[in-house]
């Protein structure tokens, strides 16, 4: 059953049951209703304007419900909260620093790894996560919508050698239960692919987002589904979420966790343990751990390589190793994620 959720209107007191699209399109893109909802102060976030202007807040009623009110430290409330560091000129700091857009073979179709591709199904997300790595991304001219997904379909067919195909964005759960169930149609349709990959947040940000009938056309798919979750902190998994996770084992979809290591959200040890812990209570592995892209706007996430190998090996002394993520760097032109220990 959709949550109930309170209309944004300060005049408007009744509560109604909303689904996820209403949510959605509910969601908080003003940095004042923010800082209202939670009890802030302006003031202590100054300049945060400007950065706003650049790379816009975004952020669902349900994600917002985790936030704890009154602390401007709030792990949750850092992911998405725009700050005045972000405009900040970064050496080394870039738009495209994963090499997207070399690795482009037709609109909305990334190939940089051998045996699979990346759709860029959408470029909407339902949360704007501030150290994203596509922040600035040219989705107009690269995102992969109906009139597009021939071209990438017929790029998939013409080549054997591709077994996998990731769903990406933006975030490709914004997009309708018919939308997707007509794409992976589409895929099911080419007999050398069998894994199919679906990269989203939504299942920790708008949980009702995970419907009946999207449960239902994963279960009933041939290929072998899995759902990488992108979950950074302990605090993103609830009731809710261990709900639908365990619907989607049920449903034989593999689910795992990538998470990125953000200064101030999740460096330090206990931190990471809470969220492997929470992610293996809820039926998640624990899978990668990613240095921050080095996307501009994003240095004050950033946490040094050192630092970061240290954290593992903490990790490695109180965890056993299924619950330790593996820590990589993406690097523009190689041809898989790098090892931190090869860095």
């Amino acid at each position: 059953m959709p949550k109930t959720i309170p209309l944004k209107s300060a005049k408007i007191l009744t509560k109604l049951p909303l689904n996820w699209q209403q949510q959605l399109s509910q969601a908080i893109t003003e940095p004042h209703q923010l800082f209202q909802a939670l009890k802030l102060n302006k003031q202590d976030f100054p300049n945060h304007e400007s950065a706003n202007q650049q790379f816009s807040l975004k952020v669902p009623y349900a994600y917002l419900n985790k936030m704890e009110k009154g602390n401007p430290l709030d792990p949750l409330f850092l992911q998405v909260m725009a700050q005045s560091q972000e405009m900040h000129q970064v050496e080394g700091y870039v738009h495209d620093p994963v090499g997207d857009l070399n690795a482009n073979k037709s609109p909305g179709l990334l190939h940089k790894y051998q045996g699979r591709v990346l759709l860029i199904t959408t470029g909407v997300c339902a949360v704007h996560c501030r150290y994203c790595f596509r922040r600035h991304f040219p989705y107009q001219q690269q995102q992969a919508g109906r009139d597009q997904w021939s071209q990438a379909i017929n790029y998939i067919q013409q080549d054997n050698s591709i077994k996998e195909v990731i769903l990406s964005g933006g975030d490709p759960l914004v997009l309708s239960d018919d939308k997707l169930s007509s794409l992976i149609t589409q895929l099911e349709a080419i007999p050398h692919l069998t894994r199919l990959r679906i990269h989203s947040r939504l299942p920790v940000v708008l949980p009702d987002r995970i419907t009946d009938q999207f449960i239902n056309r994963l279960k009933n798919s041939r290929f072998n589904v899995c759902l990488v979750i992108h979950a950074n902190h302990a605090n993103e998994i609830t009731h809710a979420e261990k709900d639908i996770f365990n619907q989607l084992k049920q449903a034989n979809v593999y689910l795992l966790n990538q998470a990125v290591l953000l200064y101030g959200i999740n460096h330090k040890i206990q931190q990471q343990i809470d969220l492997s812990e929470a992610l293996y209570n809820a039926g998640v592995l624990p899978y990668y751990l990613h240095l921050l892209d080095p996307v501009q706007g994003a240095a004050h996430f950033d946490v040094n390589l050192k630092q970061a190998q240290n954290l593992i090996t903490q990790m490695q002394n109180q965890l056993p190793g299924f619950l330790v993520p593996k820590l990589v760097r993406e690097i523009s032109g190689e041809t898989s994620k790098t090892p931190a220990n090869e860095l």
